[in-house]
């Protein structure tokens, strides 16, 4: 009797290189100390857990992570969160900081660059397709649908791509594409994007997400080394190259996004800007939030410290410890204050007769007696005064604290030591 087997998942079959050596300078003070990818997010996460995480519930166990700017937090979340994958099991986690492998006076030159460097390493695991991740976007995704789809259309790339309204593309690598998903031409960051045809006001930009097979994205990394011209970078080159000179396809973010039953629309955000930081981790406190990062069945993984439950004291009349609408993780104490449309990441306290509204209050901050923060994001370890007050008189936080235009205040300790 015959019997089917159902075929072996690609995932298996794929390493998944994640880029996570950018600083991302538009965070401003929050990347002062830490790269973009290492950036907390979300009470207990980082952003780089997304694009792992993702990996990992695709069913792929082989990661690199290439690193660069000021990576120590970053290397040393991933050593103590992400070590669980075993050799034994055919499985592999490295680390890949630039260390100058090709050259003495090299460092990673470019987003293809930090790949090529580390050729040998990718080639003496072998695997037959290559996932390459931006370790610094939020959002969930099963890259086993996207992988099938590149080995389906027999593309040399596949590009994953979404929808954005068009102005809004100039910070992406935008594409055409004819009707059976072929991208035609490839624009890294246009200052005036072209659009969709026939809808005129949105664009089809890239996710920074490529799926190679493994040998030709070795044969373009090589030939993009000995290019003197070539500025080393996906999007600028590599991604142009092959639509120009092979088979590009691009495929819909929709078509794999990972939605539990309460997430309405396909989520995705650069969080790259301090608003765009702030937005999205408020958003984590609606009733039903567009980001469901209570999915079981799709767990964002990371390293989590050992922690008491979180605290809430006194009982009296102005002075309760209270929570509305608000994420609270581990280790914090709401000591006689008071919280709304807030998230609080590891390890706060909130003495008494303090109230925060729409803050983002990073770990192991102190907020004083009688201050009142909204509207604001608290760097790490920041210890805000008793009676301070933050969000409330845009010229002195202007003067105190970085404003953003929309009027968010990124607070850390050196601009509270300078009060």
């Amino acid at each position: 009797m015959q019997q089917n087997h159902r075929a072996a998942p690609i995932a298996r079959d794929t390493m998944a290189y994640v880029l996570a050596g950018g600083r991302g300078s538009r965070l401003m003070e929050l990347t002062d100390t830490r790269a973009k990818p290492a950036v907390y997010f979300g009470g207990k996460t980082r952003i780089i857990d997304f694009a792992l995480s993702n990996a990992i519930n695709s069913g792929i166990r082989r990661i690199g992570v290439a690193t660069q700017y000021k990576a120590h937090s970053l290397i040393r979340h991933l050593h103590r969160g992400w070590n669980f994958l075993r050799p034994g099991r055919n499985e592999s986690f490295d680390v890949l900081p630039a260390s100058q492998r090709v050259s003495e006076d090299q460092w990673y030159a470019g987003t293809a660059d930090a790949v090529y460097q580390n050729l040998d390493i990718i080639e003496d695991y072998a695997p037959r397709y290559m996932v390459i991740l931006a370790g610094d976007h939020i959002y969930k995704m099963d890259y086993e649908i996207m992988l099938q789809a590149h080995v389906d259309s027999g593309a040399d790339v596949t590009v994953g791509c979404l929808e954005v309204p068009r102005m809004e593309a100039v910070g992406f690598g935008v594409m055409h594409v004819d009707e059976t998903g072929r991208i035609t031409d490839f624009i890294e960051k246009p200052a005036d994007p072209p659009s969709i045809p026939g809808r005129p006001d949105t664009a089809l930009a890239s996710m920074g997400i490529y799926v190679f097979d493994t040998k030709f994205l070795a044969e373009q990394l090589r030939r993009d080394a000995a290019d003197p011209a070539s500025s080393r970078d996906f999007g600028k080159d590599i991604i142009p190259h092959v639509v120009r000179h092979g088979t590009a396809y691009a495929h819909s973010f929709n078509t794999s996004v990972v939605k539990s039953e309460g997430e309405a629309d396909a989520y995705w955000r650069d969080v790259g800007t301090v608003d765009a930081y702030w937005q999205a981790n408020i958003d984590l406190t609606d009733v039903v939030p567009p980001l469901d990062i209570y999915d079981r069945d799709w767990p964002i993984w990371t390293y989590a410290d050992v922690t008491p439950p979180a605290k809430f004291v006194h009982d009296e009349e102005g002075r309760r410890g209270t929570a509305v609408s608000s994420l609270v993780s581990g280790d914090c104490i709401i000591s006689g204050g008071s919280l709304s449309r807030s998230l609080l990441f590891t390890g706060v306290r909130q003495r008494s007769w303090s109230v925060l509204d729409h803050a983002v209050v990073l770990p192991h901050c102190l907020i004083g007696r009688g201050a009142r923060v909204s509207r604001a994001v608290i760097d790490r370890g920041v210890r805000i005064p008793d009676g301070l007050v933050i969000g409330e008189d845009p010229e002195l936080d202007a003067q105190r604290f970085r404003r953003t235009a929309t009027g968010i205040c990124l607070v850390t300790q050196p601009m509270i030591d300078r009060l």
